[in-house]
């Protein structure tokens, strides 16, 4: 049973179309990566998976219930958790205060319990050093490693990554999809977003793409980057595979 399935699920605004019968799945345990060009609907999908906007038409399941009218907070405490493309830290707050709000409100834990959680999730994305320092003086990696940071604090089943790698030097990325790959290996589901091919290559089981809106590819990783369609949408785009 997959852990999220999506049934023809659409949305959109006035005459743009951001989802177009989208049918998806993602099984417990699995990376999945979605690429597509800049406004292809990707990040629309995340906000239809998440809650933070209602699908117009189609269904939404996690763990086999349906999840299509929930809100984003419900979602989010039935272990849907996601990651923005850009980190807005509460900038004036201790990176383990950042982590702490996300354990105690998304995870719904006792006082005790959150402050576990934090510890826990601050080792797990390499920022225990950092624990006691202000959000607002992070670089842009240790920022990326808060968001993530902050969205596992919630001890989600499903991690949606929104370009989490987007802006770093090979050298950063190189050290965060590490993280990710320790990650996976933990056995959280997970769906990331991300233009860096070459990072999705080195996590995700299975690669998705979207363009318009709609789903024209799914499958193996490098099959689905050999695809003349998926070559033919990325003309122009370099991407080291």
């Amino acid at each position: 049973m997959p852990i999220l399935s999506l049934d023809k699920v659409s949305k959109r605004y006035g005459a743009v179309v951001v989802a177009d019968a989208v049918d998806l799945t993602v099984e417990k345990g699995e990376a999945l990566g979605i690429i597509g060009p800049n406004g292809a609907g990707k990040t629309s999908l995340f906000n239809l998976i998440a809650g933070t906007v209602y699908a117009d038409a189609g269904e939404i399941r996690f763990k086999d219930s349906p999840v299509t009218a929930m809100p984003a907070a419900s979602r989010c405490r039935l272990g849907i958790s996601r990651s923005f493309q850009i980190p807005h830290p509460f900038a004036g707050m201790t990176v383990f205060e950042n982590v702490l709000v996300g354990a105690a409100f998304g995870g719904n834990r006792a006082e005790c319990d959150a402050y576990a959680r934090a510890v826990e999730v601050l080792k797990i994305t390499r920022l225990a050093g950092k624990a006691n320092v202000v959000a607002g003086s992070l670089t842009l990696l240790e920022r990326k490693r808060l968001e993530m940071a902050r969205s596992l604090a919630t001890n989600p089943e499903l991690l949606l990554l929104d370009e989490i790698a987007g802006g770093l030097t090979e050298h950063e990325c190189q050290d965060l999809v590490a993280t990710i790959v320790d990650l996976h290996r933990t056995g959280i589901s997970i769906v990331w977003i991300e233009h860096i091919v070459h990072a999705l290559l080195a996590v995700v089981d299975r690669l998705v793409v979207i363009n318009f809106g709609r789903v024209i590819a799914d499958g193996d990783p490098k099959s689905v980057i050999a695809s003349p369609e998926v070559q033919e949408i990325y003309l122009g785009i370099e991407a080291n595979v």
